[in-house]
């Protein structure tokens, strides 16, 4: 089976040339997101990691429900901080919040120097639809 390459209409603006997501077979690689604004993409990144991860989190179901699917199929993520000391906690529970304790995804959480935009959070998914 050939590769799907989703670039969907209520996701947040691509900011270089990517897909929101590519379908494999069964599984789904959703693209790294930021904080940005799907319908206006000229507004300023939210302030604080509690914004922005609720922002992320938010963009992130939007590519997963214009894939068909939704936290539930999600069996790895990546998340990415600029302070990790500082956002890793007040991040980890508005993140946790998504997922059902007994399905809780693989993860890797890692702190880098910068991002895009000058976000201070990405997050990227693996899912998984059988």
């Amino acid at each position: 089976m050939d590769p799907i390459y989703h670039l969907l209409p209520d996701a947040p603006k691509p900011v270089t040339p990517y897909s929101h997501a590519v379908q494999a077979g069964p599984f789904l690689f959703v693209t790294g997101q930021l904080a940005t604004d799907p319908d206006d993409d000229s507004l300023p990144l939210p302030d604080g990691i509690e914004a922005q991860t609720r922002k992320v989190m938010d963009n992130l179901a939007r590519v997963l429900k214009g894939c068909g699917m939704s936290f539930a199929n999600v069996v790895f993520a990546r998340i990415y901080l600029t302070d990790f000391k500082r956002d890793y906690a007040p991040m980890n529970a508005i993140f946790s919040s998504h997922f059902d304790d007994a399905h809780r995804p693989g993860r890797t959480t890692i702190g880098v120097c910068d991002l895009a935009r000058g976000g201070i959070v990405e997050i990227d998914l693996v899912a998984y639809k059988p």
